[in-house]
């Protein structure tokens, strides 16, 4: 019977069949100890039933579609992957309170750029948005990331987040405090989130070997929880390779003098000219430079 994974700890996964049911199950021995893919949220998996017991248990991880990886946490050299078969990262922000932090973002959209997933952007409490926070946005609708405004108080914006989440596998992120279960909530109300709960992170126990949980969404599709990236360190991108995780570069890199320009003080670079010419925000090109230097330093 074939299942998806919703969540482990343990040892002990939960995994949902294509009824809907869901069952607690276990990982057959040669799937712990062999060569096999590591299992993670998001895994669609066979299982077996055991004739004695009745209990079930993975006896096949399928072939992923696609996954979402980030440098392994606490200063170690490699790749974490945090889920497995994802077709949207949605990053949700705040308009204010918390005040958004532009850097970080940056960071949340490199790393599903580097895993070849697409991703759009939440402002949620829009109606809380100063001028400021709208002009920190207004620069990725620019650079041609899809951008929503919500509020849950106004439920504005809400019907064209749901369309968008309905029937996917979307891999929801951003910082504590931006309200991500309080829009589930709005858009869903029988999922009875606690509001906070998209914000708690299973990864806690010494034996948890997740750090993601996904929830079934009652009209089609699952919404991923994903605090393994709130620690985000960029993988799975060469230095040379960061300019393709900014779409608004891409026009301008082929037009630079050099092909390996790195975009920091070499002569004719036409994305340093499209930085002054205002075409590219000098935010996003500073966040270009610091990701740079820093992937330049622990991929040595």
């Amino acid at each position: 019977m074939k299942a998806v994974v919703l969540r482990g700890a343990g040892g002990v996964w939960r995994a949902r069949d294509g009824s809907g049911a869901e069952h607690d199950v276990s990982l057959r021995g040669r799937l712990k100890h062999g060569e096999s893919l590591k299992l993670v949220v998001g895994d669609e998996v066979e299982l077996e039933r055991d004739a004695r017991d009745g209990t079930w248990a993975i006896a096949d991880i399928l072939p992923r579609r696609s996954r979402l990886a980030r440098r392994a946490p606490g200063g170690a050299y490699g790749e974490r992957v945090v889920a497995a078969n994802v077709d949207q990262v949605v990053v949700v922000f705040a308009a204010a309170h918390p005040t958004p932090n532009a850097r970080m973002l940056d960071r949340f959209l490199v790393i599903a750029a580097a895993n070849d997933v697409p991703a759009r952007i939440v402002i949620n409490k829009a109606d809380l948005a100063p001028d400021g926070a709208r002009a920190i946005f207004a620069s990725y609708a620019d650079a041609g990331y899809p951008v929503h405004g919500t509020s849950v108080p106004q439920r504005a914006g809400l019907d064209a987040l749901h369309d968008v989440l309905h029937g996917r596998v979307s891999a929801l992120t951003g910082p504590s405090g931006v309200g991500k279960s309080s829009l589930l909530n709005a858009m869903y109300p029988g999922l009875s989130l606690r509001v906070g709960e998209i914000s708690r992170s299973v990864d806690k126990g010494r034996h948890t070997t997740v750090a993601a949980t996904m929830h079934p969404l009652p009209d089609g599709g699952y919404v991923m929880d994903t605090p393994g990236l709130r620690e985000v360190g960029v993988w799975n991108v060469a230095p040379r390779d960061l300019d393709r995780c900014f779409p608004e570069f891409r026009r301008f890199v082929a037009e630079c003098r050099f092909r390996d320009c790195r975009h920091h003080d070499e002569p004719g670079c036409a994305v340093r000219s499209a930085v002054e010419s205002g075409a590219v925000t000098s935010q996003r090109y500073d966040s270009y430079r610091r990701l740079r230097t820093e992937l330049e330093t622990t991929t040595r």
